[in-house]
């Protein structure tokens, strides 16, 4: 992917990427060291990567099939997201949202379940009691697809 590198002394710690016509074009402070621009650059491909691997894939219908299955409540909405760096999916119960981090999308399809049902759980429980773990060992692969993120360096905050 071509990138090109766009400094800027009117922006003073925003980093900004944006794919126009097959480049990558990175706005970057004019201050930023070379060391940060490769960081910067590195990280925000990464992300445009990411997003366009997400692009087409709807998560709606596979969270409400696992809803149904594991009666769990659906969300009002399920969307992928680029910006978690810890955590690998989140959920606001007060809206009903549900945010999956594209992290997750060249993993198996068992382990993306796994963290669609464990924000599904938080639908109905918010923090991490027993009575939410109950909920989502409703999932038969739970405990392996934790040991895998684990594994993977991906494990959340608990």
């Amino acid at each position: 992917m071509e990138v090109q590198v766009v400094r800027s002394a009117r922006r003073r710690k925003t980093v900004q990427a944006r794919a126009v016509n097959g480049v990558v074009q990175v706005s970057i402070p004019a201050s930023m060291t070379k060391v940060e621009e490769q960081h910067w650059v590195t990280e925000m491909v990464r992300r445009i990567e990411r997003r366009q691997a997400t692009d087409g894939l709807d998560l709606t219908p596979r969270a409400q099939e696992l809803a149904d299955r594991y009666r769990l409540p659906e969300p009002d909405s399920i969307r992928w997201v680029t910006n978690q760096q810890w955590r690998w999916g989140s959920c606001t119960p007060s809206d009903r949202t549900i945010r999956i981090s594209s992290r997750l999308v060249g993993e198996p399809g068992w382990v993306l379940d796994y963290v669609i049902v464990h924000e599904l759980a938080h639908l109905r429980i918010r923090s991490h009691n027993r009575a939410f773990w109950d909920l989502v060992q409703r999932y038969p692969k739970a405990e392996r697809a934790r040991g895998f993120l684990i594994a993977r360096g991906l494990e959340a905050d608990e």
